[in-house]
């Protein structure tokens, strides 16, 4: 199988991933205690490490701000509704994931929030100056994403956060399709919550995610429940991570997300970045050439990550994806992409597009024959 669906999961995983879970779940998988046995303390020590790993990737303002979650949904409803309040107003995008639209979405409809969403140009990219305009007085947070998981464009996030700080607004960013492929400096950026999956390009395993919590947001406990520490209070200790981790958390899985982010350093994210982004424009080059598709999204390639869509004049984009998968052996992902409001003002709504979203592990190989396949689809 050419699996170039890594927008959703990315696969394979490095050796050093499957050899770190192998390894903890034979010798340390037991839960994690700060007061307890050699294997207990050795998961927490797992935990901790693996904060130490992601403050020093994102230059956060301390490791227990580093709150480990099921995944980049579970990190985002946990940020949304421990954040606002009845009678807030959000500004998003047209660019979300369902795992945005939905919680805010939901809280709008049940009349406990108001929402303003500013559209992205025919590029695929948010005007800053919009974001500015949506901005009214009860507006209590920015909510948007870091790089379309449609059209891989990457959003002016540095010149919004400015515009956020300057009316000492919250501001939150979804990085699902960006952390572990594009730099992100939670202080220089003057991001207040930024929420990611491990299962990404940060090439954990599924079941994993963080959200960082700077400390201008404050935040009521999303769950409650044991911490492995603190067993005496009456109600959800206040401190950090803790007062939001309620629970026994997937070390297992954050031990191989620790291994993942090591492998991402070792290797050097531009040098990821790049091998990703020249594989789309590879693509990109070879279906210009043949002609019968439609590409969406800007060309600029230092404001891409490696995803790109297309549609057929022809076929549609789920009947192209299952030949794709059944006759050539080939993954990628058709339909909406959880992100009906792009594909709406991209105007290929319902249908969808062909995402194709290589990853780290991905040959122009595999390109070739994409576009090849392609090219006997469309013929």
């Amino acid at each position: 199988m050419i699996y170039l669906d890594n927008a959703a999961t990315s696969f394979p995983k490095p050796e050093t991933v499957y050899q770190t879970m192998d390894r903890f779940a034979r010798q340390d998988l037991a839960n994690p205690g700060r007061a307890g046995h050699k294997m207990a303390l050795a998961a927490e020590r797992a935990l901790d490490d693996a904060r130490h790993l992601l403050n020093q990737f994102f230059h956060g303002q301390g490791p227990e701000r580093f709150i480990f979650t099921l995944n980049g949904t579970d990190a985002l409803n946990m940020a949304f509704k421990g954040v606002l309040v009845e009678g807030d107003h959000v500004v998003t995008t047209d660019l979300e994931h369902n795992s945005v639209s939905r919680p805010l979405r939901a809280m709008e409809l049940a009349g406990k929030i108001a929402i303003t969403r500013v559209h992205a140009d025919s590029g695929g990219t948010i005007d800053p100056d919009d974001i500015r305009k949506a901005i009214i007085p009860r507006t209590r947070l920015v909510a948007m994403t870091h790089a379309s998981n449609v059209l891989g464009t990457v959003q002016p996030i540095r010149a919004v956060s400015q515009i956020v700080r300057e009316r000492e607004l919250l501001f939150l960013v979804d990085a699902a399709q960006t952390a572990g492929v594009v730099p992100i400096d939670v202080q220089s950026l003057q991001i207040d919550l930024l929420a990611f999956p491990g299962h990404k390009s940060l090439l954990g395993p599924t079941g994993t995610g963080a959200l960082y919590v700077g400390p201008r947001a404050k935040l009521r406990a999303w769950r409650e429940g044991g911490t492995g520490g603190d067993s005496s209070n009456e109600v959800q200790p206040r401190e950090f991570p803790y007062f939001l981790e309620g629970g026994t958390p997937n070390v297992l899985g954050v031990a191989g997300l620790a291994s993942g982010l090591k492998y991402i350093q070792e290797q050097g994210i531009d040098r990821i970045r790049k091998h990703e982004v020249a594989l789309t424009e590879r693509l990109w080059q070879r279906l210009e050439d043949l002609g019968g598709y439609e590409l969406f999204g800007h060309r600029d390639l230092e404001r891409r990550v490696g995803t790109i869509s297309l549609t057929s004049e022809a076929i549609p984009a789920t009947e192209i994806g299952g030949i794709l998968d059944q006759a050539f052996d080939i993954a990628i992902r058709p339909g909406l992409h959880c992100a009906p409001y792009i594909h709406r003002s991209l105007g290929t709504f319902p249908e969808g597009t062909v995402r194709v979203s290589p990853g780290p592990f991905s040959t122009e190989d595999d390109i070739d024959h994409l576009a090849r396949a392609l090219a006997e689809i469309a013929a």
